[in-house]
């Protein structure tokens, strides 16, 4: 993998969501990294077939790894204004070099996003 191909931005992001005093939710958001990723949709190869586990993902994020930040599935990928909940975490190869994510695309409940 070379930057040629890690063509896109992401930000790794974790969301929590906290209430007041008066029972009301407030989400935040906090940026853990702003990455170069490779950011592959899911289609019809024989990658995507052998991933047929993994049947709830639609994108698929490769991306350096990042010292000192450990990416788990509770964390979201943004990337191009789209937001991705994180379902698989792999270490490239064990060599601790690059880090696969398989995500799902987060659909808005209310309106279009």
């Amino acid at each position: 993998m070379s930057f040629g191909n890690m063509n896109k931005f992401a930000d790794i992001k974790t969301i929590t969501t906290t209430k007041d005093s008066e029972g009301f939710a407030t989400t935040s958001q906090t940026i853990l990294a702003s990455v170069r990723v490779y950011r592959e949709g899911r289609h019809g190869s024989e990658k995507w077939a052998n991933l047929a586990a993994f049947s709830e993902a639609t994108d698929l994020f490769r991306f350096r790894a990042i010292p000192g930040v450990v990416v788990t599935t509770e964390h979201f990928i943004e990337c191009e204004g789209e937001l991705f909940d994180i379902t698989s975490v792999e270490n490239v190869k064990g060599r601790g070099m690059y880090t696969e994510v398989l995500a799902k695309k987060v659909v808005s409940s209310v309106g279009k996003s």
